[in-house]
């Protein structure tokens, strides 16, 4: 990895980073994420996506990091809430996991993430998770 600059235009490699996380370069994505980090410290979703390519490898206190960064810097944004249960999930962190899916219920009842969130709680008492 090269070193960091600072982004000279954030939301470019943004689009950037996300084009290599679905492609699978994601190497290449962390590198795009930290640069728009580097210029915008604040960048939320620059985090999640940061803590979602940083799942995908592995790197789990990582993503967990970057993702709990996201929804604090944005606690309204229901996807990043979604996106952070669905990694405790994921982890097997189900106390944690149900905390996000309740407040997006409570707080986003008829989105889409709501019905995500039902559906996992569902998930969770059929398995006694």
């Amino acid at each position: 990895m090269s070193a960091i600059t600072v982004a000279d235009n954030p939301e470019e490699h943004l689009e950037r980073g996300i084009q290599f996380k679905i492609n699978g370069e994601y190497e290449q994505a962390i590198e795009e994420f930290q640069i728009v980090l580097a210029g915008v410290p604040d960048h939320a979703r620059a985090h999640m996506e940061l803590g979602l390519v940083y799942g995908f490898t592995g790197m789990f206190d990582e993503s967990l990091a970057e993702l709990q960064e996201a929804v604090r810097l944005e606690p309204g944004n229901l996807k990043f809430h979604e996106k952070l249960g669905l990694t405790n999930t994921m982890l097997g962190m189900y106390d944690e996991a149900r905390e996000q899916f309740e407040l997006i219920i409570r707080d986003g009842s008829g989105t889409p993430e709501a019905d995500e969130a039902r559906k996992q709680l569902r998930f969770f008492e059929e398995f006694d998770a």
